[in-house]
């Protein structure tokens, strides 16, 4: 059963170039209790889902339901059941991480006590307990990402909505929130999450959107999508860029499809039908040509893999430009 369902989401904007159709028409479902992921390019729409199904804009048309609730008509409501976290940590710098988790409760209209209660629990949880009486400016980057999911999560929501929460965090960082949202789920918390790092996709979606111009183009999990294009990659690192283009022939012979450059003219890759028969025959001929390699070997396709084929290009590293401001308490 769909703990969120949406239909015929559309919303337009005005500028000075004309209509910009931020959504066209969106279908979504997120069954209850699992991660659901939306990957797209800037612009696709992916920040406009989220501020529709978190009440902060209204769509032109279509319907959204959130725990049975329809947005539109009762956002009050919508407001009592998720929890937001945004792209940036939205924190009072001044004040302590404690002190943040009960002015968020406060707001949440939960009494003094039990407002500190509750603190001292996501104090706990997302092992900030020496850092927690600490004014946040003084807080690493990771440490601000947990101090406001940990906003987010202060009224025991039953959705998350998690908007790029790992951007800008340093590796370590990102694991560890990766575990933190892992276990949320597991406790039976349905997270909605939006996305930059297709791998992030790959760890923790049970089912993954991919939206381009406003509608969903495929959805599925990370192993269905990627079984969409098959098969194996060939994949080589020359030595010398300058045999580019005959490296580039010999692999064209035996792909499915057009060979793949890297930006320093070294690497290049082929999806082929019969990876193992395919680079003995691509390792013989480049040999042959005397074109030699740093690396060479197959892999099985990736979320990038499929985001290529289904947008016409790679995934986008930056924000989106239109990210909400998505405030400790704003969504209460």
């Amino acid at each position: 059963m769909s703990i969120i369902e949406a239909t015929g989401l559309t919303k337009t904007y005005k500028s000075k170039s004309g209509p910009v159709h931020a959504l066209a028409g969106l279908d979504l479902a997120v069954p209850r209790g699992t991660v659901k992921a939306l990957l797209g390019p800037n612009g696709a729409g992916k920040t406009t889902v989220v501020k529709m199904l978190t009440t902060l804009i209204r769509p032109d048309s279509g319907r959204a339901i959130v725990d049975g609730i329809d947005v539109v008509q009762d956002p009050k409501a919508v407001r009592r059941v998720i929890g937001v976290s945004g792209q940036y940590a939205a924190v009072d710098e001044n004040l302590t991480g404690f002190e943040n988790l009960v002015m968020v409760g406060r707001l949440y209209h939960l009494g003094g006590t039990a407002a500190k209660r509750r603190a001292h629990e996501l104090i706990d949880l997302f092992d900030l307990t020496e850092a927690g009486n600490r004014p946040v400016k003084g807080f690493s980057g990771g440490m601000r990402r947990r101090i406001d999911l940990a906003g987010a999560l202060v009224i025991n929501p039953k959705i998350l909505f998690l908007d790029e929460p790992t951007t800008g965090l340093d590796p370590r960082s990102r694991l560890a929130l990766w575990g933190v949202i892992k276990q949320l789920v597991t406790d039976g918390t349905t997270v909605l999450l939006t996305t930059q790092y297709l791998e992030e996709a790959d760890q923790l979606a049970d089912d993954i959107a991919v939206i381009d111009d406003g509608r969903v183009i495929a959805e599925g999990t990370s192993d269905q999508l990627k079984a969409q294009i098959g098969g194996h990659r060939v994949v080589v690192a020359l030595i010398d860029a300058g045999h580019g283009p005959a490296a580039r022939e010999v692999l064209g012979r035996y792909g499915e499809g057009e060979p793949t450059v890297s930006g320093d003219g070294r690497g290049i890759e082929v999806a082929v039908g019969d990876g193992p028969w395919a680079l003995q025959h691509v390792l013989a001929d480049l040999g042959a040509a005397g074109i030699g390699l740093h690396d060479a070997g197959m892999r099985r396709p990736t979320l990038d893999d499929v985001f290529l084929k289904l947008t016409g290009h790679m995934a986008d590293r930056a924000a989106e430009g239109d990210a909400p401001d998505l405030a400790l308490g704003k969504a209460k």
